[in-house]
């Protein structure tokens, strides 16, 4: 199954917003936050602002990015996203209870599936969300895909390839 995946070009998100979602993690739109939320989205400033215009929400960290790649999902990963939503609307959305927010949480995850389906995960596709409230006050959400354009003879070309980052945890 074909899911979105955290992606980052550069360090911009570690800035822009409150916790960065970190990279390669299962993402959904994460809109339930505003419209689950006591303020009025069109109010926000700063780096909320930032989250509600742009961000997707990483599904382990919870942290937001600002775009995804289309990658695969398996089964076992694809019932953990729904499970750990659902946890997450208890604990910080006040859902009564996880039975109460599992068609919630399994909603928004196949609304995120729905947006990588027909995307070829080999193919470096990236989506890009802009999210903005309404003159009638819902919420709006716009995504952009960049794709690699084919070439005369029809292979695509590769501009970017998304790789692990490797860190070492020794000090110098």
């Amino acid at each position: 199954m074909k899911f979105p995946r955290v992606a980052r070009l550069d360090d911009t998100d570690e800035h822009v917003y409150e916790r960065a979602a970190e990279v390669g993690e299962p993402a959904v739109t994460g809109t339930f936050q505003y419209t689950l939320c006591e303020r009025d989205p069109g109010r926000f400033e700063g780096k909320e602002k930032q989250a509600f215009r742009h961000a997707f929400l990483g599904t382990h960290s919870f942290g937001h990015c600002t775009v995804v790649t289309a990658g695969d999902v398996t089964e076992v990963e694809y019932k953990a996203v729904i499970e750990a939503l659902a946890q997450h609307l208890v604990a910080s959305w006040g859902a009564p209870s996880l039975e109460a927010a599992l068609p919630v949480a399994r909603q928004e995850a196949e609304y995120a599936a729905n947006l990588c389906a027909e995307h070829d995960p080999e193919a470096s596709v990236v989506l890009a969300l802009e999210r903005s409230v309404t003159a009638e006050g819902g919420i709006q959400e716009a995504f952009k895909t960049v794709q690699p354009r084919a070439r005369w003879d029809g292979e695509r070309v590769r501009i970017w390839q998304i790789e692990e980052e490797s860190r070492s945890d020794t000090e110098s």
